[in-house]
């Protein structure tokens, strides 16, 4: 299938790039990585006025990594991300969900922070920054503004973002020195949507009780969904048994069906799946708090 006609501008700047789109009105569209937008294009599901391509903004490529977070520009793309040590370091769950981000072909071309702004419920960057307390910075013609990912996903493919602005950067919250995260996820075949995928972090005291634990979903509810396990689990030891935790999502998410599963097998995914990222995430918060105390003492 051929996409719709369009005007297409490559700006050299992001001066440019907001003016530009500011300029051409709501239906215009910004291509960075293209793998969420060239297919719906082909397919004529949407019909953009003008296609911005911002690919010549080079200062927008970049991974920074401090002791607070993780710098994404809009043009890193997701195999860049993956291949940062420093990001690595900083916060590992960034590698554990993009590793299984589609194919290594989609990760060569796609950007993470496109991924985020496409906004898609399936997809596992979106889920990692609401479970993490991320932010996405937005600029336009009138400045930049940063919106916390809590308010940043509106509803299915829709997000903050308004018309005239351009997502430049998402910021990812360091894991903290007693703190572990794990990811896991469930597809039909390797590189599909996941049916149903969960990110845990969990964060310990000095005598290794559980202070804080949060688990993020896909694939479950129409915008990124996040549940605080402290409620079930809060104040235990590390090594505690934790069996009720699925029980208390299966009772917590409402999925809907669709052709590849019905909502009782998404349900029971999420309570399985949370049971098994939940017991990777406390064993590596315990390893961190012991290789920090051992570093202190």
């Amino acid at each position: 299938m051929k996409p719709p006609a369009f005007d297409y501008s490559r700006p050299e700047s992001l001066d440019e790039a907001v003016r530009l789109l500011a300029e051409s009105g709501p239906d215009a569209k910004v291509l960075a990585g293209g793998q969420s937008l060239l297919p719906l294009l082909s397919m004529r599901l949407i019909a953009p006025s003008r296609l911005i391509d911002v690919n010549r903004l080079a200062e927008l490529a970049y991974v920074r990594s401090d002791p607070d977070a993780v710098r994404v520009g809009a043009l890193a793309r997701h195999a860049a991300l993956l291949r940062d040590a420093g990001a690595r370091e900083r916060q590992p769950l960034l590698a554990e969900a993009l590793a299984v981000i589609a194919h290594p072909t989609i990760r060569n071309r796609g950007t993470s922070v496109g991924s985020l702004v496409h906004a898609d419920p399936a997809a596992e960057l979106p889920a990692v920054l609401c479970l993490l307390g991320g932010s996405v910075t937005l600029a336009s013609v009138a400045g930049r503004r940063t919106v916390p990912a809590a308010e940043f996903f509106t509803g299915p493919l829709e997000s903050a973002a308004g018309s005239d602005e351009l997502a430049v950067e998402a910021s990812f919250p360091a894991l903290g020195v007693r703190a572990g995260t794990a990811f896991v996820e469930v597809s039909r075949r390797h590189g599909d949507y996941a049916i149903c995928g969960v990110a845990v972090l969990v964060e310990l005291d000095a005598d290794l009780r559980i202070t804080a634990a949060r688990a993020g979903y896909l694939s479950v509810a129409p915008t990124p969904l996040v549940l605080d396990l402290t409620r079930v689990i809060g104040g235990r030891q590390h090594d505690a048994d934790h069996a009720e935790v699925a029980g208390f999502v299966r009772d917590a998410v409402d999925p809907e069906p669709d052709i590849h599963a019905s909502a009782a097998y998404r349900r029971q995914l999420a309570g399985v799946l949370t049971g098994r990222a939940l017991g990777s995430a406390v064993r590596r918060a315990a390893a961190n708090a012991t290789k920090a105390a051992g570093a202190a003492a």
